[in-house]
């Protein structure tokens, strides 16, 4: 195994342990499975069946419910009595948080029981605690005696179990020995899986969530590491970016996190957490996976280089400054204009720059982009200051002495020019081709910007491959990504993935999306309606600052971490989040997190600067941090309340 991967040049899925979960089995050579979770009532036990219904019709191979009391977990019994009267025959997971004897009623029931380590046995009260040796190991004890009792009924009834670590749940006993990382998460999986192995229980599936992708990526990476060096083995990989959100943005978190995974063949079955009803969920996993049910497994042994770069912890690629290029500047947006046969000023209002006639300025977005690539046609009207132009090379010698333009070079252009741009020379380069020519020419030259794709079937990985040969250069990188995809949600899936991977490697000083407009479907296509877009330029510029949001490089924007609802909701979250979004969205670098109840409350909400929980049926708590500030407001005055502990907190501005 070459590090976390089997590959990290081609395609090769991780062999992982098989598991049967009723008559689905999961893991090994198996699909990739997907799933999604009930948002209803578990007690409306026709509600759940009626929605578990539509999850399954639309797709979901395994379907969740929560049971957070011995209640609910009973009338699992219910609900999968009916549905397997209406000839469903579709795994049940019961979701359980805090409360063993719910999990040991649904373990006898279900196919499948989640239970996460951080809150199933151990505490979570945000105290720093001090443990010696000793203590930790008696503390380890005292979670065998309470979780083998589950382990033992799985075990007899055939019942499947997920360890489900979440980064925003971690116990306090482990914060106090690992703290808040990723290595913190895959030990408190560990513990229960080794107490699991013990009993020779094997029907495990092991998850490692949160709603940062950076974190949730190197988590797994860790864990599988971890599991081949301790057990020699894998467990099957279920995948997800919990709290993502809605929209364009929740399905951008989502592809980064767990798209960056599959490429490299780690994941079994994925869930994709949106706020929004649970049946939408299930294209979204449908187009994520659909990336890899073509590949197979590319058994041909090739050369691989030593990694330059840590891939569980983060670290920036180390680049020199051209201008606002490279270096400690955020990555720089390219806005494509390449098809466009001639630019106004008006078609800059879709890339952040609104031109006002009467005072003759122009208005600057946060989304703004950087640079426009105008292909062979020249501007012919006054920017704004901040964006210039990158044009083929031959355009720019017409234009050479103009500050504002920078020229695009093929590798045989560069080689053969006799002028270059004293400041800064563009190089678009397909990694899928021999580079020694490429790096002979730059590796005394530091004026260059390297602009690379690649045609490889294989794309990310064989960018992410020259990449890392680059390292010895400091050559900056402009991580350019072309889809051919007909729909706007396939789009950002590619998008998304493809970028977002290599960003989460620290690698990428900007980033430039490509796509023909005339080739999307906007329209509602055997019987899926499709994200729209009335402007392309306007899409391509928001998905870009998007992608930049969730892997954290350049904050442009709001950010929401917003649970995608269950049965223990206690409001209309998509509702809420609509309103909280309404009047927050211009809060820029501000991240809110809503969250329907308190098991979703201030744990997961993870890094999140404010928090807006469900504490009871129509009252709400406000968090500032992790810290209460405001308990059980009446949910009708609670985003007013919550507009003024932004403005407390000095983080509210007018729009």
């Amino acid at each position: 195994m070459q590090r976390y991967s089997e590959s990290l040049t081609s395609y090769k899925r991780l062999k992982t342990r098989e598991v049967k979960i009723g008559n689905l089995v999961l893991g090994g050579n198996n699909p990739i499975r997907i799933q999604t979770m009930t948002t209803t009532d578990t007690m409306d036990t026709m509600a759940t069946v009626e929605q578990s219904i539509r999850c399954i019709e639309a797709g979901a191979e395994l379907v969740r419910i929560t049971a957070p009391s011995k209640k609910e977990a009973e009338n699992l019994q219910n609900i999968k009595d009916e549905l397997r009267k209406r000839g469903y025959d579709t795994p049940l997971v019961a979701d359980i948080h805090f409360t063993p004897n719910a999990a040991e009623i649904a373990a006898k029931i279900v196919e499948k029981v989640r239970v996460n380590p951080g809150n199933y046995v151990d505490k979570k009260k945000f105290e720093q605690l001090e443990y010696t040796d000793e203590e930790y190991a008696e503390e380890i004890e005292r979670i065998r005696e309470r979780f083998t009792p589950l382990v033992l009924i799985c075990k007899e009834h055939g019942t499947a179990m997920r360890i489900g670590t979440n980064h925003g749940s971690l116990s306090d006993r482990i914060m106090s020995r690992y703290g808040d990382t990723a290595i913190g998460m895959v030990e408190s999986a560990m513990e229960f899986l080794r107490i699991a192995r013990s009993e020779d229980y094997h029907e495990i599936i092991l998850s490692m969530k949160s709603s940062n992708p950076l974190v949730m990526v190197q988590a797994y990476r860790l864990l599988v590491v971890h599991m081949m060096e301790e057990f020699g083995e894998c467990y099957p990989l279920h995948l997800g970016v919990t709290e993502a959100g809605d929209g364009e943005d929740g399905r951008i978190k989502s592809a980064i996190g767990i798209g960056t995974l599959l490429e490299d063949g780690i994941g079994d079955t994925i869930r994709v957490s949106l706020t929004e009803d649970p049946e939408f969920e299930i294209p979204v996993c449908k187009d994520i996976v659909k990336r890899y049910q073509s590949k197979v497994n590319d058994n041909a042994l090739t050369a691989e280089s030593k990694l330059s770069y840590s891939p569980f912890e983060y670290k920036r690629r180390e680049t020199y400054e051209l201008g606002n290029v490279g270096a400690k500047h955020v990555p720089i947006v390219i806005a494509d204009f390449m098809l466009d046969k001639v630019i106004g000023h008006t078609d800059l209002q879709a890339i952040g720059y609104s031109y006002d006639v009467p005072s003759d300025k122009w208005n600057i977005a946060d989304a703004a982009a950087d640079y426009i690539y105008t292909a062979d046609k020249t501007i012919d009207f006054a920017l704004p200051g901040t964006v210039k132009v990158i044009c083929n090379y031959n355009t720019w010698l017409a234009v050479a002495d103009s500050p504002k333009y920078f020229p695009l070079f093929t590798v045989a252009e560069f080689s053969t020019a006799e002028k270059r741009s004293a400041a800064m020379n563009f190089i678009a380069f397909d990694t899928a081709k021999d580079e020694k020519q490429l790096i002979e020419k730059i590796s005394n030259d530091n004026t260059t910007v390297l602009c690379v794709y690649s045609s490889a079937e294989n794309s990310m990985q064989s960018v992410r491959s020259f990449i890392n040969g680059l390292m010895p250069l400091q050559t900056p990188v402009i991580l350019a990504v072309e889809s051919h995809h007909t729909s706007i949600d396939e789009q950002l899936i590619h998008f998304a993935t493809e970028s977002g991977a290599l960003f989460l490697d620290g690698m990428g000083d900007g980033i430039w999306l490509i796509n023909d407009p005339s080739k999307i479907v906007n329209a509602k296509v055997s019987g899926r309606t499709y994200l729209q877009t009335k402007n392309n330029h306007q899409f391509l510029n928001n998905t870009s600052f998007s992608i930049l949001q969730a892997v954290r490089t350049r904050i442009s924007k709001t950010e929401y971490i917003s649970c995608p609802s269950c049965g223990r909701t206690l409001f209309d979250l998509q509702e809420t989040t609509a309103k909280i979004r309404a009047v927050t969205n211009h809060l820029k670098g501000v991240k809110i997190a809503i969250m329907g109840c308190i098991v979703n409350g201030p744990g997961e909400m993870a890094d999140a600067d404010f928090g807006y929980v469900g504490s009871g049926v129509g009252k709400i708590t406000l968090y500032k941090g992790k810290e209460v500030v405001k308990r059980n407001i009446d949910s009708a005055i609670a985003v007013d309340e919550l507009i003024n502990l932004l403005k407390e907190n000095e983080a509210w501005v007018e729009n």
